[in-house]
């Protein structure tokens, strides 16, 4: 009986010590701690903020000490629902905003302000509205990179004490009324019409003028070519009449030179009074075969042929005065 009694003692040690090791092991293992990355844990103590676990390994207290939950060192993209805003010109519309923020100290995120999300939410759709109520519709369409930046800068301020750093800010989608985009949607469509008639008015000036340059220098080459043409018509008529002037003037010297010469030549060869008047009786026969219906003849022979002596005569008495100029020429 003793010795049943002993072993049952032994087994309920064993049972304890068993209990023991079980109970440490799992107060070590609630004291260890492993942090990934890009995250960080708060500790507190009793309460109260004790530090902050980074990436790693750490221990904490048992029993005194509690974590929180991890909280994410990346950048968050938070995407708001649309925020009904009214602009300066009176116009309701509905504008989303995407805020890009990351936290630079768990500590403040954790103590700063009571849901953070939430809270960047609210203070995005304020300050949206008091940026876009300074604005007309028209500019609040054209100037998103202006919106963007000023509200970047209100939000990080803002969130500064909270261990936010906003790292940007985007107006994701601007919704005007319906009436407000069928008006706009007419006024693009005038917009482009008007600066369709424009061009078109533009290019059929331009045609114009160029139709009318074209027609100009056409005219201007047609003159010139009528001008050049006409002193070309005059220079050759000119050159024509210079060169009939020199052939008629040839013609004649070469007559007259003929006539001298032959004159020359009856006078040299001395002719008789019989050679006289068969000349004379010769240039009869020329005369009776022209054109003329009547012709005159001597009744005497002998007064042709006394004409043609006397003619002889004045030929022999110019024979003198050009022998001079046929000796001039010899000696030349």
């Amino acid at each position: 009986m003793a010795v049943i009694l002993s072993l049952s003692g032994g087994a309920v040690a064993g049972i304890v010590i068993a209990i023991l090791v079980v109970l440490a092991a799992a107060i070590i293992a609630s004291c260890a701690r492993v942090v990934r990355q890009s995250t960080a844990v708060i500790v507190e103590r009793l309460g109260k903020y004790h530090r902050t676990l980074n990436t790693g390994f750490h221990l904490i207290a048992p029993f005194i000490d509690r974590t929180s939950k991890p909280i994410s060192l990346k950048e968050i993209v938070a995407d708001f629902k649309p925020q009904p805003v009214i602009t300066k010109d009176n116009v309701t519309m509905q504008i989303d905003t995407v805020v890009y923020f990351s936290v630079t100290d768990p500590k403040l995120y954790t103590y700063g302000v009571d849901r953070p999300v939430n809270a960047i939410e609210n203070l995005t759709a304020t300050t949206l509205r008091n940026i876009v109520g300074e604005l007309e519709l028209d500019e609040t369409l054209t100037s998103r990179d202006t919106v963007n930046s000023k509200m970047r800068i209100i939000l990080d301020e803002a969130t500064d004490p909270w261990g936010i750093k906003i790292n940007r800010v985007e107006l994701k989608n601007i919704l005007p009324p319906k009436d407000i985009q069928e008006a706009m949607e007419k006024q693009m469509r005038a917009e482009r019409e008007r600066r369709e008639a424009i061009l078109r008015a533009e290019g059929e000036k331009k045609s114009s003028i160029l139709r009318a340059e074209g027609e100009k220098e056409s005219k201007i080459l047609r003159a010139e070519a009528d001008k050049e043409a006409r002193v070309l018509a005059a220079d050759a008529e000119k050159q024509a009449r210079i060169m009939q002037a020199e052939a008629e003037k040839a013609a004649l010297i070469a007559e007259g030179e003929g006539k001298a010469r032959a004159i020359e030549l009856i006078n040299n060869a001395n002719p008789n009074t019989a050679y006289v008047t068969l000349e004379g009786f010769e240039a009869l026969r020329d005369l009776s075969k022209g054109q003329a219906t009547k012709i005159v003849v001597p009744t005497d022979v002998a007064n042709v042929t006394g004409l043609l002596a006397s003619l002889k005569e004045s030929v022999a008495d110019e024979k003198p005065q050009e022998a001079p100029k046929a000796d001039a020429k010899k000696a030349k």
